[in-house]
């Protein structure tokens, strides 16, 4: 009996010491979750009870989708043909990054050399020189290479980051040498290892990089801004910045619109949070 009370005073005093540690945690999540609760219902507002800051939902969400789309046409595109360019362009740079990254990140961790190291410490300096410094002269070479407002001109500079590289070197040191050795003397070739073994072992390191390049693709302004002066191939993120300029902004439609391009990208999220944490904590199968 004696030993049962102690228990469950033990037991109390723990939880008793957790509830800050709860109400902290509360706070966090409500901070994290308003913005996204006020997206919501601000879509659902008219312009002027936005401005307000009334913050329950409203009943002109259909005429803030009209809006929406009455902007993306006076914008040079329909709604369905600016959310296939950011698709379409994201989608294709994602699979090239992590088939490029994963490349480099297998050959630099699995392959062993005198220099490999340098030219690994070369490639993270790259990490460090922030991405609008490097703008002028991507933008100079694709207009060299006449690249401008093509897919390519998106696509390219996003191919290979150093980031995606580390990441996949460290998560690459998880991945059992013994099955190479053991595929070598079966006869595969050093390709078929990475298709056949890397590739299926590293899937969740895989899906980490997926989406992080997605949604950092998906988000993408300032390049596109840059690069893509065709109207036809404008992205959910110009058009939202094109909803906030002029002399009055209809915050009802600007809303709308951030909640069509935040959409796919949560969805992705919530689909493959499970492979994402595993794979950034470096976890094999």
């Amino acid at each position: 009996m004696t030993n049962t009370k102690k228990k469950v005073t033990n037991s109390s005093a723990i939880q008793k010491r957790l509830i800050p540690s709860y109400i902290f945690l509360i706070i966090v999540c409500f901070i994290s979750v308003f913005p996204i609760y006020w997206m919501l219902t601000a879509a659902t507002n008219a312009s002027f009870d936005v401005s307000t800051g009334k913050i329950w939902f409203g009943t002109h969400a259909i005429e803030n989708f009209r809006g929406l789309l009455k902007s993306s046409i006076g914008s040079g595109a329909p709604l369905s043909k600016i959310m296939w360019n950011s698709f379409k362009y994201s989608a294709v740079q994602t699979v090239l990054c992590i088939f490029v990254c994963s490349l480099a990140g297998y050959g630099f961790e699995l392959y062993h050399d005198e220099k490999k190291d340098k030219l690994f410490a070369v490639l993270l300096l790259a990490m460090m020189i922030p991405g609008v410094a490097t703008l002028i002269p991507l933008f100079r070479m694709m207009s060299a290479f006449h690249l401008l407002s093509t897919v390519a001109a998106f696509i390219l500079p996003g191919i290979s980051t150093p980031f995606m590289i580390m990441m996949f070197r460290q998560n690459s040191r998880n991945f059992p040498v013994d099955i190479m050795e053991a595929a070598r003397i079966d006869g595969l070739s050093e390709f078929a290892i990475f298709f056949r073994m890397y590739m299926p072992i590293m899937k969740s390191t895989y899906a980490a990089a997926a989406v992080i390049t997605f949604m950092n693709a998906w988000n993408a302004y300032m390049w596109p801004r840059a690069v893509l002066s065709d109207n036809k191939a404008m992205t959910m993120q110009m058009l939202v910045a094109n909803l906030s300029n002029g002399y009055s902004v209809d915050y009802g439609v600007l809303m709308m619109g951030v909640l069509f391009c935040s959409l796919p990208t949560m969805i992705i999220f919530f689909v493959l949070q499970k492979q994402f944490a595993e794979g950034i904590t470096g976890a094999v199968k």
